[in-house]
């Protein structure tokens, strides 16, 4: 069951949770349990199509006992062995909030209470935790929104505060930015150092071996093509924003003053795309004319998916 303030990502972390369970051999249900936000059950539900992961919602009743219990037979029907309550937050803690969470606990009994903290409230955080755990009691932290400006500060000290573990970090936007909580790594990152195993674990999941060997190989013959660039480009995005890579290695935190932008890999592939297998093979084929040629096709393929965002 997760459980926070409105705000703090607790939808977004809810399908975090469920796509990085499925990729451990799991089938995970997502409950809609908060009927007060408006489009919130649409929010979860455009989450779960995204992933392809099962949403389970009962857009007709307020009651979210009622629509747990349904959601546990459903899950029991349908062979899911992870189930995730995605609650109801406010923009405050109040009484009516945490009567409700303790309703549902009691009822449901959960295995775990997850409290999702956004990690860019600072010390305010440690008021939120605390009051969580007196009050309903939790099994443990997920911060979220570390791929910004902070550093997870928050962090030691809502340890200190509620005794209880943070076991996941939401690391960016992407549904399969989140990993499990490692101390020794958080603490590089607030020092600065680094965290130059998350990067490999990222390299491990991204990256396919035989894929990597063979381009290991052409380099080593010399025979290593644009077609080979762009596939290494596109593996490089399933890490995430390569800003927040970045702040991984050691020592590049201090570059500051360099603004990466992402929208650039956009338009290399573009460039890519728009040459012909020769051309990608052999560069020195392109002489004025052919360059014409393909900025008039890219700039069609930048068109054409600035269009489809829009639609999207």
């Amino acid at each position: 069951m997760l459980v926070g303030l409105q705000g703090s990502g607790k939808t977004t972390t809810a399908g975090k949770l469920a796509n990085l369970f499925r990729k451990q051999g799991k089938k995970p249900l997502l409950v809609a349990c908060d009927v007060y936000r408006p489009a919130a059950i649409k929010q979860l539900q455009v989450v779960g199509k995204q992933l392809n992961i099962p949403v389970y919602s009962n857009e007709t009743s307020k009651d979210v006992i009622h629509i747990a219990r349904q959601a546990m037979s459903f899950a029991i029907s349908k062979l899911n062995d992870v189930v995730i309550l995605d609650t109801a937050g406010r923009l405050h803690i109040d009484e009516e909030l945490m009567d409700e969470l303790k309703r549902l606990k009691s009822n449901i009994k959960p295995h775990e209470i997850l409290l999702v903290v956004d990690s860019m409230t600072g010390q305010d955080a440690v008021n939120v935790a605390e009051k969580f755990n007196s009050t309903v009691g939790i099994d443990g932290v997920v911060l979220t929104k570390l791929d910004g400006d902070t550093r997870g500060g928050a962090a030691l000290s809502v340890k200190k505060v509620t005794g209880k573990p943070i076991k996941f970090a939401a690391t960016g936007e992407k549904l399969s930015d989140i990993e499990i909580f490692h101390p020794e790594r958080m603490a590089g990152r607030i020092l600065g150092m680094g965290d130059i195993l998350s990067v490999i674990e990222k390299a491990e999941e991204a990256f396919d071996q035989e894929q990597a060997e063979k381009l290991e190989k052409q380099l080593r013959k010399r025979e290593f093509d644009l077609d080979d660039y762009l596939t290494q480009i596109r593996q490089i995005k399933k890490m995430g924003s390569f800003s927040s890579l970045l702040k991984l290695i050691p020592g590049m935190n201090q570059l500051k003053d360099v603004k990466i932008d992402d929208k650039e890999f956009v338009r290399i592939e573009a460039i890519i795309c728009s040459m012909t297998k020769e051309e990608k093979q052999d560069v020195r084929l392109l002489n004025g004319s052919r360059r014409l040629r393909i900025a008039k096709r890219k700039w069609n393929i930048s068109a054409r998916n600035k269009q489809i965002y829009k639609i999207i």
